[in-house]
């Protein structure tokens, strides 16, 4: 057959399997796939009415006035989300400032550094075993460890360097927003280092060495090639921690000292949107205390809907400044 009717014989054989029929086989499987992602978003709907149909009360009595009133008061039925809501971002915030260095720096070490290999497997065991402790044990370990640390030392310290701040100025307790992102920066972390370094390997090996060979230093690699090649992944990551930091519950509620207060002193003891429902749900009397109690929730639910949204429009951006391969 020459090389002409071969060209034209492909063709005919591409179309012709193009426009073969579906088999049985291909249905149930197309059926189950399809049938899969409808459940998931029906799961997802049924949750979310789930939440709104108990919120009504409280929904229908505050309205968006909910968002901005600092009240918290069971007894005059008087309910606002905004010390929930300032304790929620403020540790979380913490918790990434501490969190991002170390583990960018850990998951390079584990990524980039071959001169010690041996550390490598020990090291990711530990990660995960970190990951895999209940936060119910961190949460004791920081009550009776991590709580007067903070208390005796490293509150102490910070009202004396830097309480020029507001920051860092009124009594240090040893509980509240600080202890509360230092505990949640301990629980992140595996899963940014984990992340992070899984996406640092994966950056081919012709980059780095083309940057070697131009006479780049490791270090300088790093900074210039691996870091932008991968700022989409650790971006992800970090969002995926941010996730793991809002909905943490039982370890923040025992640290944070479960006050309905916005202040500017790290110091200060605060609430979180978890630790609210988690220590008042048992308590609550009455529709509107419920529905208010169940408000929060759609409250972290959007909060973790606007965290996604931000993510994919982030991976987006980056994605389309990014040169594309000729």
């Amino acid at each position: 057959m020459s090389q002409g009717t071969a060209g034209r014989v492909a063709p005919k054989l591409v179309a012709t399997s193009r426009q073969r029929p579906l088999i049985s086989g291909d249905r149930l499987f197309r059926a189950i796939a399809y049938g899969a992602a409808a459940l998931i978003m029906l799961i997802a709907a049924v949750f979310i009415v789930a939440l709104f149909i108990p919120a009504l009360p409280a929904i229908t009595k505050f309205g968006l006035g909910f968002f901005v009133s600092r009240t918290w008061d069971p007894v005059r039925v008087q309910f606002g989300a905004l010390p929930a809501i300032y304790g929620t971002l403020v540790t979380s915030a913490i918790a990434l400032l501490i969190a991002f260095p170390v583990g960018m720096g850990a998951a390079l070490f584990l990524a980039e550094d071959a001169r010690l290999r041996l550390l490598r497997g020990p090291l990711s065991f530990a990660i995960e075993l970190l990951a895999g402790i209940p936060s119910v044990v961190i949460g004791l370990w920081a009550f009776f460890i991590l709580t007067p640390l903070m208390r005796d030392n490293v509150d102490p310290f910070l009202k004396q360097t830097l309480g020029f701040l507001p920051f860092f100025q009124g009594s240090a307790s040893g509980y509240g927003f600080l202890t509360a992102g230092v505990v949640l920066a301990i629980m992140v972390l595996p899963i940014m280092i984990a992340l992070s370094r899984d996406v640092i390997r994966a950056v081919p090996l012709a980059l780095r060495e083309a940057s070697l060979a131009l006479g780049a230093t490791d270090a300088e690699t790093i900074w210039s090639v691996v870091l932008p090649y991968a700022r989409v992944g650790i971006t992800g990551a970090v969002l995926l921690s941010l996730g793991r930091a809002l909905g943490e519950t039982i370890a923040v509620t025992m640290v944070i000292g479960n006050r309905p207060e916005i202040s500017a002193s790290l110091f200060s003891t605060g609430y979180t949107l978890p630790s609210v429902i988690a220590n008042e749900f048992t308590e609550a009397v009455g529709n509107v205390y419920l529905g208010a109690l169940f408000y929060l929730g759609l409250v972290l639910v959007v909060i973790t809907i606007v965290v996604n949204v931000l993510a994919r429009l982030l991976v987006w951006r980056f994605t389309g400044s990014e040169p594309t391969a000729a």
